[in-house]
């Protein structure tokens, strides 16, 4: 088993998704994977709030997200930009309540959000976390 706070040894894909033991984690890294042609990029965050390794996806040097793994599920990190704003906002109504409180809750700061949403299962939210980043990803 993986220590994701041991900043000297980085883990592989599968060091992680052995970590975090949960089908939907692997499905989403592969689906963001083959839909914008991005690899993942496996980095340390010194950040007090979420110290340890985490996966980056980026293209075209946009961040697409940034996944932080947990034990049976893990986080996802989107942010909200003044470009994704009214996009986002535009099909908030439909997207899962859950997402919808998340955005609500998430303060506002230089016109951006930063929206950390858990993802355990392939649910509507998951559905809803893809189409955030197909906003982000065409609004850059």
């Amino acid at each position: 088993m993986i220590d994701l706070l041991d900043k000297n040894t980085c883990p592989t894909v599968e060091d992680i998704d052995e970590y975090v033991r949960n089908p939907v984690f692997l499905q989403f890294c592969t689906e963001i994977k083959r839909t914008y042609g991005s690899n993942e990029k496996i980095e340390y965050s010194s950040c007090s709030l979420e110290k340890g390794w985490n996966i980056k996806f980026r293209k075209t040097g946009k961040s697409l997200c940034t996944i932080y793994p947990r034990e049976g599920y893990f986080t996802v990190l989107l942010v909200a930009g003044k470009k994704e704003k009214p996009f986002v906002e535009e099909i908030l109504p439909d997207c899962a309540a859950e997402l919808q409180e998340i955005y609500c809750r998430t303060q506002e700061g230089n016109g951006q959000r930063w929206l950390m949403i858990d993802l355990e299962d392939k649910d509507d939210l998951y559905s809803d976390v893809l189409r955030l980043i197909q906003i982000r990803r065409n609004t850059g």
